[in-house]
Formats: C-alpha cells, structure tokens, sequence
C-alpha cells in the first residue's frame, strides 16, 4: 500500500528540516550508497508510531554529535517504493524494516537497527546506540 505523498510531507519534514537528505529514486540511493562516499546513515522512515515518539527524534538528537556520517539520508518506506527497495538492497543480512536505521562505510552496512530495536525505546537511547556507532565507524 502506498501513502499519500501529502499526508506524510510533515513526517519526512520531521527529518529533513533537521538536515536529513530524501532520497526518493532509486538512482538517488545508488548515488548515495557507491563505494568510495564515505560513511551514510540512512533512516528508512514510516508512518507508525514509533517512527514519529522514538526513531525520528533519535536520529535528530544523534545529529547533534560532534562524530557523525558523512551524510544521513532518508527513504519513506510507504511513499518513496523504489528508493525504498534500493536502500533495503545495501541492508544485507537484514529483512526489511520500517522504521529502522542502517550504517553504511563505503556501501557496506556496518550497523543496523531495526524496529524491534527502536519500537519501545527511548529516543536518548536510540540516540545513544547511533552515537556509539558513529564513533566506532565514522571517526
């Protein structure tokens, strides 16, 4: 099922205002996950609950480190399909999740939270676990 583009705009503004880049192709995330362009986070957004109490704000508070990636992206899964199914492609060894959050290094996931990881948890805490990888792999 896909969401009304209009409907979600205030969710995917919910990261973006905050400087998380859209990804809405499938050429976007190709561009973007390459060997060679450093270390990305990519947040695959949703409509749910958790996504709005603890994985969006977490990722807004994990932003605020002094170590971060390179870039931090989004797919709205729901909305963005083919971006969606592009960024899920680099997730490998991970079933598809919405919301979750992967770290890559030169198109390699590194890390990776997925909604039984965020669903439930605190945003200080999603925050904290993003931080540690952050240092781990993007210093």
């Amino acid at each position: 099922m896909m969401y009304d583009p209009m409907m979600t705009a205030p969710m995917r503004d919910d990261l973006t205002s905050a400087g998380v880049q859209s990804l809405e192709s499938a050429d976007a995330v190709d561009a973007l996950l390459s060997p060679g362009q450093g270390t990305q986070l990519v947040v695959v957004n949703s409509v749910c609950g958790c996504a709005a109490a603890n994985a969006r704000p977490g990722v807004k508070l994990a932003m605020k480190n002094d170590v971060k990636p390179d870039t931090v992206a989004t797919v709205f899964a729901g909305v963005d399909r083919e971006a969606t199914n592009k960024a899920r492609s680099y997730f490998k060894g991970f079933m598809p999740s919405s919301p979750s959050m992967a770290l890559l290094k030169d198109g390699e996931c590194v890390f990776m939270l997925q909604r039984h990881e965020i669903e439930g948890r605190a945003p200080e805490d999603i925050a904290s676990a993003l931080s540690k990888a952050f240092a781990e792999h993007c210093a």
